[in-house]
């Protein structure tokens, strides 16, 4: 930035009389947007979690590191089996890009690991396994590298007892296994420097907090469609507030929470930029925004009915801090000049010494055109003007024009003034007076900067020391956000609330829908299940193809699902018991990465569910077996229904959608109240095929094949030669090859022969029919015959 301020002597064309100073400024960059249209987010880095693990005699310690928010969550000594069931749990839930542990491991996490590692070459990839020495896990040195860490949400004016006794009140310290898990991570995070490896040695990677880690989705509303929870207090509680915004007269404060939710943005990621002092203008504006924003949604939830958990916690929780920050941040920050600056400024009468150098720094230009007009009576006359200009570092200079005469390096000194650069053809000098100036006014910009950013990283003290506050704002923002979003879709689409009932094994669903296809069809016939109880654990469904037999499986397991995230469901009614996990056999996900075959894909997921299914889970499976021989096919998939079937009373609720007719009319499954034979109810209309959509009891009496292939578009004679096929099949006569395309070749080639024959000259006496026929009749015989 430069100030300039110009005399002249004969200053051309139209402008100030003559002799009169003029004054020109390089003209400020003019803001990216206005207060309300900043950009207020950049494009944010993907986050990583680091989990740190430890197992010894039964527990297990955890504790990992999530870039996104900047804090460290751990896990209290819990126990686990040998298989480290727990353990595979959270890497599901948390799916870390590293699994740091110590070199010396038992032989049951060892091969746990190894199974780890050998997931890191697959698609997708599996985390990465680090091996730190032993000693870095010590009780001891965990501990004190607890204790003295540098943390951001821990005052300077604590004393060292102090600080302890927070940090116990954090930290539980008596857990060995936890406490060694919390320092190794720490010294995996000095060592690599997680998010601040271009910055310098000494600053350490940001800590923001230490938060308990549990495995329910309460904690984790970002995650609730991922994990699914059978807490019923919780799923009422998030069904409530669907209820709630569903009322026609709630529609209003549903929007304008909904625009309030609008404003408040990634907060962590700001956080975590305030401790790396990385803070941007537009960070301050964003935090300003989203700080007022939770101001007014805790002003909108306590006018609503505290008997709501959700709105209680927000009316509770977004506790006086925040409208500290807000009123920090609006009384400091001065938005529209820190725009035009492109960096952070402060409003006036909140340093008197910054607002006297402002003063001194806006009068600057009048007071260097005074000084520019004395110098100019001191220069030579042949010099038409002169500018004092003042740059930041530099100082104050005195710039006159290049004149024709100033060719070489010895033409630019003048007496007086000491030369120091050229630049633009001006020549740029020191004076007597402008090192005067030097002296009085210093290097005003600079020094303005300075305080400024002193008082910058004060008010990022203030607001960092208050971040547990503006973490549980996102957290419950969320929550709320979730859940006006459920409560939308339910208004829109006509869903209806779930029930809940301990009571039954399954659920009952009366007229379900299939959330998408609804939406896609022009009309959709919706059909009932009921799966509650120990008659028909096994539902076996037949159908012609394209009859829907696939759509009901996945709206049984959808409806399912969507009651078991707290969301209102697509059928008039759905009762919904003890489900604890819904197993698939629908689509196969194929990847040339994995290097595994179709069926190979269909058989993981079917032994998935034989290996963990119980008497409490939903099992779907559609066209099991398709993808290999039809008999090798048809026998696994009795073989896997059988192996459910002998479980009696502790068979899974499974639904299976087949075109294997013979797994009926062979009669492969035993007789009994556990199976039931369901089917898509069709019609026969002349050669046409009438889907009805509704299931019905009983079995398809055929595929209906030949009518799908005709849809699709196949040639008429292709599908009659198929249906003949399968008719001798089915009688168990042999197949013999269509005789058609011989005769037309016999006839084409016989054809020629008379049309060669023909052409012949019988007088001629040089023709010899012997010749003739041994080279033209005979070798056609075999085509003609």
């Amino acid at each position: 930035m430069a100030f300039r301020a110009t005399p002249g002597r004969t200053p051309p064309g139209p402008g100030p009389r003559s002799g009169i100073p003029s004054a020109s400024f390089p003209s400020p960059q003019p803001p990216m947007a206005g207060p309300g249209g900043i950009e207020e987010e950049d494009e944010e880095e993907p986050a990583e979690i680091h989990l740190c693990v430890l197992w010894s005699s039964g527990y297990l310690g955890i504790a990992y590191y999530d870039t996104s928010d900047s804090t460290i969550h751990f896990m209290p000594d819990a126990p686990d089996h040998e298989s480290l069931k727990l353990l595979q749990r959270v890497l599901d839930e948390i799916n870390p890009q590293s699994v740091v542990t110590s070199a010396k491991q038992d032989e049951a996490m060892t091969r746990f690991l190894g199974k780890l590692a050998s997931e890191e070459h697959r698609e997708p990839k599996g985390p990465e396994i680090i091996l730190l020495p032993s000693v870095d896990f010590g009780p001891e040195i965990s501990k004190q590298r607890l204790l003295s860490g540098n943390y951001s949400f821990i005052s300077d004016s604590m004393t060292a007892t102090e600080k302890i006794l927070f940090l116990s009140s954090i930290i539980p310290f008596d857990c060995v296994l936890t406490v060694r898990a919390l320092g190794g991570l720490l010294k995996f995070l000095s060592r690599r420097r997680i998010g601040v490896e271009l910055e310098d040695y000494d600053v350490g990677v940001p800590i923001l907090g230490f938060k308990k880690f549990v495995l329910n989705p309460q904690q984790m509303p970002l995650l609730w469609f991922t994990r699914p929870t059978r807490e019923l207090r919780e799923l009422n509680s998030r069904l409530d507030v669907i209820q709630f915004f569903l009322m026609p007269q709630n529609l209003d404060m549903a929007q304008m929470l909904h625009r309030l939710l609008s404003h408040i943005k990634n907060v962590p990621l700001i956080l975590k930029r305030m401790k790396l002092s990385h803070t941007k203008v537009s960070d301050w504006q964003v935090l300003y925004k989203t700080v007022y924003s939770a101001l007014g949604l805790r002003d909108a939830c306590r006018s609503l009915p505290q008997s709501i958990q959700l709105f209680q916690d927000i009316a509770q929780e977004f506790s006086d801090d925040l409208h500290h920050i807000a009123s920090l941040i609006g009384k400091v920050v001065d938005f529209e000049e820190s725009l035009a600056e492109n960096r952070f400024t402060v409003l006036p009468n909140i340093d008197p010494d910054i607002d006297a150098k402002k003063r001194r720094l806006i009068g600057l230009p009048s007071f260097l055109t005074e000084v520019a007009q004395k110098e100019l009576e001191n220069l030579d006359s042949r010099i038409p003007s002169c500018s004092v200009i003042y740059i930041p570092l530099i100082g104050f200079l005195l710039s006159i024009p290049r004149l024709p005469f100033m060719v070489e390096a010895s033409d630019f000194e003048i007496e007086g003034l000491d030369f120091m650069f050229l630049s633009e053809d001006k020549l740029h000098y020191r004076s007597a007076r402008t090192k005067e100036l030097d002296t009085l006014l210093g290097d005003l910009h600079c020094e303005i900067r300075d305080q400024e950013t002193l008082l910058m990283y004060q008010l990022q003290c203030q607001v960092l020391a208050r971040a547990s506050v503006l973490t549980r704002v996102l957290d419950l923002a969320s929550r709320l956000d979730v859940l006006l979003a459920l409560a939308s879709a339910a208004r829109d689409y006509g869903y209806s609330r779930p029930h809940y009932s301990p009571c039954i094994h399954g659920v009952r669903i009366r007229n379900g829908r299939h959330p998408l296809m609804e939406l896609c069809a022009r009309t959709f016939v919706p059909n009932s299940t009921d799966c509650g109880g120990d008659q028909g654990r096994v539902k076996v469904i037949t159908g012609p193809n394209s009859s829907g037999k696939s759509i009901y499986l996945k709206q049984v397991g959808l409806i399912t699902f969507m009651a078991l995230v707290g969301s209102f469901v697509p059928a008039e009614e759905a009762e919904i018991g003890v489900i604890d996990a819904i197993f698939t056999r629908i689509h196969s996900c194929e990847s040339i990465s994995l290097g595994l075959s179709t069926f190979m894909i269909d058989l993981n997921q079917v032994a998935k569910a034989v290996n963990n299914a119980t008497e409490h889970s939903l099992v779907l499976i559609d066209e099991f077996g398709k993808g290999t021989n039809s008999v090798d096919g048809l026998a696994l998939l009795a073989a896997v229904l059988r192996h459910w079937l002998a479980l009696g009373p502790s068979c899974p609720h499974v639904f299976v959608a087949t075109n294997f007719l013979s797994l009926v009319q062979l009669q492969l499954l035993p007789q009994g109240p556990l199976v039931q034979y369901l089917t898509m109810e069709t019609c026969e209309d002349g050669e046409d095929l009438v889907f009805f959509y509704q299931l019905c009891q009983g079995v398809a009496s055929a595929s209906h094949a030949s009518h799908t292939a005709a849809q699709a578009g196949l040639p008429d004679p292709l599908i009659a030669r198929g249906k003949e096929v399968s008719d001798l099949i089915r009688s168990g006569k042999p197949i013999k090859a269509t005789n058609e395309l011989l005769r037309r070749n016999q006839m084409e080639n016989c054809q020629a022969l008379v049309d060669t024959f023909l052409k012949l000259d019988l007088e001629d006496p040089t023709l010899d029919l012997d010749i003739f026929i041994s080279q033209e009749v005979l070798p056609a015989a075999p085509t003609i015959l």
